[in-house]
């Protein structure tokens, strides 16, 4: 997934510091990999495909102060089919040194990645409290989180307050209905009140994949109830936040900028066109940034709101926005050589820690850190905004996902897209996507 998986994370803001041991700007990193006599060439496989040149930019400049070491990347296209490429390296014999991955790949490819444990305690030292833990897959330590990402409702402020006349408060969108009475008005003004991104990753993931992680606050729960999916025990039909979601989805159908022609799904039009007050909310996260920072003469003041899913203010999701570390990055244990693993473990230290490379995170890639010590200053205005739901414990942790088959968004997705264009009811949709599960109750 975008964004990547789909961005997309406290640490992005303006805190400053020490590295807390990690390697500055121009230093050697702390395994000293500069000083291996033999020149080491690393791969770097990249699921985070909308920021593969920023990647590229690093790796030249970790070469300037490493120069025997190399990294050349292995790119992948934004949302698409980036588990079979990855597999196809995998069944090669020639696995990626270094590879960015969603958490339920690396649990999927578990045998093939080096255990980290002998790193944990170091990260430990580096993040935020709890990130570490949020990182673990079934207890181990398999990949460095290095970004963390929220999503909901974007809202252009500016889009908002032309169409209605009036200054816009997020905090006054507590319930669905709240969101019906503003989109109203803003269509009455003549602007499309939301766009929706039709592809299967936003869809299937990000919008579907709530039903899992709003069944309750605990991880372990949530796990349970797609075991119970799986089993035939739940009935996803008559599940209170599945239908819950729908009836909010139902809402941004109606009101979708794109109903015309849903499925055309071009990410950098959608984001463009949000950005320039072409809608006045946009189903997203703050991954988008990569894109909306760059624009010129775009508007300024962006936020995000969670979806709501019922009329209970009360309701757990209604306040709150999904957040998780998306991405962790697992370095190869099946056919790198120990100078290889060694070199890849200071790289992603150096990546984490230094100036140069959180400078590269949080501004040229829009996205917030886990880290305590970031000495970077944060121009993403939407994950600022996600920083200030994170501290307030006002988030969805979907960690729930990091535990399903891969191919989960991708499958869903396409029912969802169905919904979305109106070749199925809602009764058919909770039957596919149930038929998914029983289809997969043995992985």
């Amino acid at each position: 997934m975008v964004l990547t998986a789909c961005s997309g994370g406290s640490g992005g803001g303006s805190a400053t510091g020490s590295n807390s041991g990690g390697a500055s700007e121009g230093e050697k990193p702390s395994t000293g990999t500069s000083e291996q006599a033999n020149p080491v060439k690393l791969t770097f496989f990249n699921t985070s495909a909308e920021v593969n040149t920023v990647f590229e930019e690093l790796f030249k400049a970790y070469n300037q102060i490493n120069p025997n070491v190399t990294i050349e990347l292995i790119p992948t296209p934004i949302g698409g089919a980036q588990l079979e490429k990855f597999q196809s390296l995998i069944a090669s014999g020639s696995p990626a040194n270094i590879a960015n991955l969603d958490p339920g790949t690396i649990m999927q490819f578990e045998s093939s990645f080096l255990d980290l444990e002998s790193e944990k305690a170091k990260y430990e030292g580096l993040t935020k409290p709890g990130a570490i833990d949020a990182a673990l897959l079934d207890g181990k330590f398999l990949g460095v989180p290095w970004t963390a990402q929220g999503y909901g409702l974007l809202y252009n402020k500016k889009a908002v307050e032309e169409a209605t006349g009036a200054a816009f408060d997020p905090a006054s969108i507590k319930t669905r209905d709240d969101l019906a009475a503003l989109f109203e008005k803003i269509e009455a003004a003549g602007k499309a009140p939301v766009m929706i991104h039709g592809a299967d990753w936003s869809l299937g993931a990000h919008y579907l994949g709530l039903t899992y992680s709003l069944q309750s606050d605990k991880v372990d729960t949530n796990r349970a109830f797609v075991d119970e999916l799986k089993s035939g025990a739940a009935d996803l039909a008559t599940n209170e936040k599945f239908n819950g979601l729908m009836d909010t989805f139902d809402l941004l159908k109606q009101y979708n900028a794109r109903k015309s022609d849903p499925l055309v799904a071009d990410y950098m039009k959608d984001s463009t066109d949000f950005a320039n007050g072409e809608a006045a909310f946009y189903f997203m996260g703050d991954w988008t940034w990569a894109v909306i920072g760059t624009l010129e003469g775009r508007d300024e003041e962006f936020g995000v709101i969670p979806v709501p899913i019922s009329n209970n203010p009360d309701d757990f999701g209604n306040s709150q926005i999904a957040y998780s570390q998306p991405k962790l990055l697992a370095i190869d244990g099946s056919g790198s050589t120990p100078e290889q693993q060694e070199a890849a473990k200071a790289f992603v230290e150096w990546l984490v820690t230094s100036k140069e490379g959180q400078e590269a995170i949080v501004n040229k890639m829009g996205l917030a850190m886990p880290y305590k010590d970031v000495q970077a200053t944060s121009t993403n205005v939407i994950s600022n905004v996600v920083t200030q739901f994170v501290d307030a414990g006002k988030i969805i942790d979907i960690g729930v996902i990091n535990y399903l088959p891969q191919d989960y968004w991708a499958k869903t997705g396409a029912s969802m897209q169905k919904y979305l264009v109106g070749n199925i009811d809602r009764a058919a949709l909770a039957a596919e996507v149930q038929d998914y599960w029983k289809a997969n109750a043995s992985r």
